[in-house]
């Protein structure tokens, strides 16, 4: 049988490489993409849902995901005013502010750290602790919110910023009189 600290070593570097990685793409210019855009406004969402049907009977769970939803949404909609884009001939660029995304990125991988460090330093025999309750709690809820939330809300406000800039160039494209 493999060893949980077996387990984490293997798994640890690739975490470490994946947030380096969404980090670093969080900083600067990127290329606006329809796929991932719907794809944060339609999968965000559907993942608070799964959490509000997990924290249903937790009035406690439930008003931290709540709460943490509501921050995200505010987050996002600061986070697009803050937001530099620009429209080239035929693609679109964005450059999202840096603080925004990587607080939120740093505060997910500091509450799974610490999950992690309850789960196999803290507890006992007598209390053992499972991952359900690691969905189930308040404060990892108001995280997730936040992050769902900011995603949704920014993807939401990039796509109507496409449509208003394609909008917005159909305007000003020249019109040739019928022949």
């Amino acid at each position: 049988m493999v060893s949980p600290s077996l387990i984490a070593v293997a798994v640890v570097p690739l975490i470490a490489w994946r947030m380096y990685s969404r980090m670093r793409r969080l900083i600067g210019r990127q290329r606006s993409r329809l796929w991932r855009h719907w794809a944060a406004l339609i999968l965000c969402p559907l993942l608070v849902l799964l959490l509000a049907m997990g924290a249903l009977f937790s009035p406690v769970a439930m008003l931290s995901l709540v709460g943490g939803v509501a921050v995200g949404v505010g987050l996002g909609i600061f986070g697009l005013r803050l937001t530099k884009f620009e429209k080239g001939d035929t693609m679109f660029f964005y450059t999202p502010n840096a603080h925004i995304g990587i607080a939120l990125s740093l505060l997910l991988v500091a509450r799974v750290g610490f999950r992690f460090f309850q789960i196999y330093a803290l507890t006992s025999a007598d209390s053992p602790a499972s991952m359900q309750d690691f969905g189930r709690s308040p404060l990892t809820l108001v995280i997730l919110g936040m992050m769902m939330a900011y995603y949704a809300t920014y993807a939401a406000g990039l796509l109507r910023w496409r449509q208003a800039a394609k909008a917005e160039a159909a305007a000003m494209a020249p019109v040739t009189p019928p022949a």
